[in-house]
C-alpha cells in the first residue's frame, strides 16, 4: 500500500445544486478536539476565496440550508463574512490554507475507489471538516470509508436531499427537529445554548467539548457515525 498522501477526491458538480466543487482528504491534523483523523474540505471551485464565497451566499453548493452560515451581502458591505455568521469553523485558517494549497495545483487527484481507500485505510475519518458531506456523491465517501475505522459526518440537508442517516448525524436547529428525526429512527447533532437544555433520555453531552472536560476526541469517541451505531444523540454548546 502506497504512503497515503493529502489528495483530492472528488470535483465535480454539487449534489446539492449542480455547482462546481471540489473536496479535498487532508491525512494529517493537528485539531485538538477531533484528533489525528483525516480531514476533509469540501469547498466551492469557482475561483473565489472561502471567505467570499460566505459572504456573496455562494456557498449554497457547500452549505447549502445550514442557518449557521449567515446571511449573504453585498461585496462591498462591512466583514468579511456573511451577516450573523455563526458557524465555528474559522474560515480564515484551514480552510483557506487547504484552498489556496489547491488553487495552486499542490493537491494529486486521488484516480478511483482504490486510491481514495487508501486515503481512509486504518484511520478516523471526518466527513465535512468544513462543507456538508451530502453536497459529495455517496460513492466518494463509500470509497474513503470502506477500509476505515470509522467515520464522523453531519448534513443539514435532510429537507432538501435523500440523506443517508446511517452515515450522517442529522444537524438539528431546534428540539422539534430532533424529536422529529428520533421519531424516525435517526440520530441527530444539535447546537445549543447551555447545557439545560439537553433532552436527557435522547441526548448526550459531546465528550469532546469543554463542557464535557474534554474527556475523548472525536477520534476516540465515535459517536457521531450516524444511525451505523446505537447510542443517544449529541449535544453541543455553542462555542
Amino acid at each position: 500500500m502506497e504512503k497515503a498522501v493529502s489528495s483530492i477526491i472528488y470535483r465535480g458538480p454539487s449534489e446539492i445544486d449542480g455547482s462546481p466543487i471540489v473536496a479535498i482528504a487532508i491525512v494529517k491534523s493537528r485539531n485538538v478536539k477531533t484528533g489525528n483523523m483525516v480531514q476533509t474540505y469540501i469547498l466551492c471551485d469557482n475561483g473565489i476565496d472561502p471567505m467570499m464565497n460566505n459572504k456573496l451566499g455562494l456557498d449554497y453548493a457547500i452549505c447549502g440550508n445550514c442557518t449557521l452560515k449567515g446571511e449573504a451581502v453585498a461585496k462591498n458591505a462591512k466583514g468579511k463574512h456573511a451577516k450573523g455568521r455563526k458557524c465555528y469553523v474559522k474560515l480564515f485558517q484551514g480552510v483557506l490554507i487547504t484552498w489556496k494549497h489547491y488553487m495552486k495545483g499542490g493537491y494529486p487527484v486521488a484516480q478511483g475507489h482504490d486510491e481514495i481507500a487508501n486515503l481512509g485505510a486504518g484511520r478516523m475519518v471526518r466527513i465535512g471538516t468544513y462543507g456538508d458531506g451530502a453536497a459529495v456523491p455517496s460513492y466518494i465517501w463509500d470509497s474513503l470509508l470502506s477500509q476505515s475505522v470509522g467515520h464522523t459526518a453531519y448534513s443539514h440537508q435532510e429537507d432538501i436531499l435523500s440523506i443517508d442517516p446511517n452515515l450522517f448525524m442529522i444537524s438539528a436547529d431546534t428540539k422539534e427537529q430532533a424529536k422529529r428525526a428520533w421519531d424516525n429512527g435517526k440520530r441527530t447533532f444539535r447546537v445549543i445554548n447551555n447545557t439545560q437544555e439537553i433532552v436527557k433520555d435522547s441526548e448526550v453531552l459531546c465528550p469532546a467539548s469543554k463542557e464535557a472536560g474534554r474527556r475523548a476526541t472525536c477520534d476516540t469517541c465515535k459517536l457521531c457515525s450516524g444511525a451505523t451505531i446505537k447510542a443517544k444523540s449529541i449535544a453541543i454548546v455553542m462555542h
